[in-house]
């Protein structure tokens, strides 16, 4: 093992997609108010419809459903890019060509706006159409993971957490005190040289190391990727005919230092011989560029498309919409992604499906085979399933720091629903969206109060507190019973405070710093470092939008850092009250009402999720709902 020790005092869609056109839109009821935009009919419950237009990128809508307080953007990636880039002018100068991935050097992608509920986010189409949205990624340049964990003495999520990530599945004991032989910086020989060092500390794919010989002393302790290919167990050297040499700051320190490494490696651990290729292997992935897939359509949440994979890096896919000449028109996502389906599958379960102008695939594209996308649990809708008209709560997808009052409005083939935010529904329902049934985003009627989460009722009613039992009552509705829910909670090992790697899903082609904030069952509250909480997102803890410390760097996708100080400073302190206010009215709220939840709850193990010793935050048992019949 020590035969490589060198004792020298320096160092030396598709055909078979539907074929069938749009559903044809319902008539409207006469009661309702209505919005005209550009020959699109929405409705809108408080007939409040004043316009608006977006400070970032002059698009037109609805003023009450702006994002924010005051209402001066369209949505909440807009906010955002208008908070990091102040000045126009910057904005505009950072504008590049479009369709690139993200890389180190911070190419911007131009991209067209991710279409809000059409309700919510009633825009006209004819800017739309005209005018093309950018939005510039943050340079990573100045950020260190190993300096901002040392500096807060934050901690990170083990990678054992990620099952979809490189080496998820297969980290085994990697852990503090493991050594390895990396090269030797401290060292003036003209040849790379290698010496022994011990992890300090665990960071995601990151470790703190330390030169063997160093004892206490941490001067020259350095952060690296574990998976890194300059990272190599004890005995590689030997193997490799590559020199150990000790760093010149602690040479003078024993003479002979053959016998030292034996007396101080005996019975340490070190990675398995074929760590090396164990990485390598599962960053090989099986979808390849020119595949096609359907894929949710990102200015209409009710229907798919066909798209092309452009490029894949470490497993996430940038898609191009078949019709984009310019493959300007794309969306990211990862490839056990729940929004991405082999060609063929809206038809076979019914969902609607928007057909290309394309009479034929494309020279060189072919459809991606369907054992590659995700498989769901299967159920059986045979007995008591879902009905049409029943009441649940679902985190909204194009706001993920909520979860609202919604309906299911349709159910689908294979335990898929379409579901409607109730209030901010277009009449059309061209803003619906698709849920299976074993989806960790949805949740029983009472889910919310139960667990302390703040439920955000219909726009309009103003019947406030809200509560489900006179709702159901007003609306003559029933909810989803219970048992039909997914209620299982896996072992997933995140705590409060973890550090990770997360994808901003208002902005999917982002990877932003990260924070798990508050666990709910098998529910993480992810907020993005250096923005308010307003930018929070629910995240199931299986998601493939979450990826350890150290991802970015292992694959090559461009991290976003915390926002600056001066992002944060731009957002007004009235705002900040305002929130605050908010938020002290809520938790008094909650005060008020747990003596009526817990004359509310109901005894029995149907309405109790299955414990995992994982579940970090649970109020209590937080494993019951309140009644659903009144």
């Amino acid at each position: 093992m020590f035969d490589g020790y060198d004792s020298c005092s320096e160092d030396t869609s598709s055909s078979s997609s539907s074929d069938e056109s749009e559903e044809e839109v319902a008539p409207l009821p006469s009661s309702l108010p209505i919005i005209k935009n550009n020959g699109q009919v929405y409705t809108y419950p408080d007939g409040k419809s004043g316009m608006a237009t977006c400070e970032m990128c002059g698009m037109v809508g609805v003023r009450d459903a702006f994002y924010s307080k005051t209402k001066r953007f369209c949505s909440v990636s807009c906010s955002r890019s208008y908070s990091s880039n102040s000045k126009k002018a910057s904005i505009l100068a950072r504008l590049q060509v479009a369709g690139k991935p993200p890389t180190k050097k911070a190419k911007v992608l131009q991209k067209q706006p991710l279409v809000a509920k059409l309700a919510a986010y009633a825009q006209y189409q004819a800017t739309l159409q005209n005018q093309a949205k950018t939005k510039a990624a943050v340079p990573v340049e100045g950020f260190s993971w190993g300096n901002y964990i040392n500096s807060n003495s934050f901690t990170a999520a083990p990678v054992t957490c990620f099952r979809h990530a490189p080496m998820g599945t297969c980290w085994g004991d990697i852990s503090e005190g493991v050594r390895v032989e990396v090269p030797n910086t401290d060292c003036s020989l003209p040849t790379k040289v290698f010496w022994i060092a011990g992890i300090v500390k665990l960071a995601g794919y990151n470790a703190l190391l330390r030169y063997e010989g160093f004892e206490n002393d941490s001067s020259l302790d350095f952060w690296c990727n574990v998976c890194g290919s300059d990272i190599h167990p004890v005995g590689w050297c030997a193997t490799s005919g590559k020199p150990l040499v000790p760093p010149r700051t602690i040479q003078h320190k024993y003479t002979n230092w053959k016998a030292f490494l034996v007396k101080r490696l005996t019975g340490a651990k070190t990675l398995p011989p074929d760590f090396s290729q164990k990485v390598s292997e599962s960053m090989q992935y099986p979808f390849k560029t020119s595949m096609r897939v359907e894929v949710v359509d990102k200015t209409h949440l009710c229907r798919t498309r066909v798209a092309v994979v452009d490029s894949v890096i470490g497993g996430r896919l940038r898609l191009v919409y078949e019709e984009s000449e310019d493959k300007s028109d794309d969306f990211w996502c990862h490839m056990y992604s729940p929004l991405i389906h082999h060609v063929g599958w809206s038809r076979a379960i019914g969902h609607r499906f928007k057909r290309a102008d394309l009479t034929k695939k494309q020279d060189g594209h072919f459809d991606a085979p369907p054992h590659l996308f995700l498989k769901v649990k299967e159920v059986d809708s045979a007995g008591e399933w879902f009905k049409e008209g029943m009441k649940l709560e679902a985190i909204d997808p194009l706001n993920l720091s909520a979860i609202c009052v919604a309906t299911i409005r349709k159910v689908l083939a294979d335990g898929y629903l379409m579901i409607g935010i109730d209030g901010s529904e277009a009449a059309d329902g061209s803003d619906w969206f698709c849920y299976h049934a074993t989806s960790p985003s949805i949740f029983p009627v009472g889910f919310c109060e139960i667990n302390m989460i703040e439920l955000t009722p219909p726009r309009g009613y103003a019947k406030l507190p809200f509560k489900w039992f006179d709702y159901l009552r007003e609306t003559d509705s029933i909810a989803a019973p219970v048992k039909l829910f997914n209620k299982e909670v896996p072992n997933h090992g995140f705590h409060v405070g973890m550090k990770l790697e997360a994808v901003d899903l208002m902005e999917p082609r982002l990877v932003c710093v990260a924070t798990v904030t508050r666990i709910i069952h098998r529910l993480l509250r992810i907020h993005f470092d250096g923005w308010e909480e307003e930018y929070d997102q629910w995240v199931d803890c299986e998601s493939p939008d979450l990826y350890p410390v150290g991802w970015c760097q292992l694959t090559g996708y461009q991290l976003q850092p915390p926002a600056p100080q001066s992002s944060r400073d731009s957002q007004s302190s009235s705002s900040k009250q305002k929130k605050k206010a908010k938020s002290q009215q809520y938790k008094g709220h909650k005060k008020m009402t747990s003596l009526q939840l817990k004359e509310e709850l109901l005894d029995g193990e149907e309405y109790g999720f299955l414990q995992g010793a994982s579940d970090q935050e649970s109020n209590g048992s937080a494993s019951y709902y309140i009644k659903q019949e009144p």
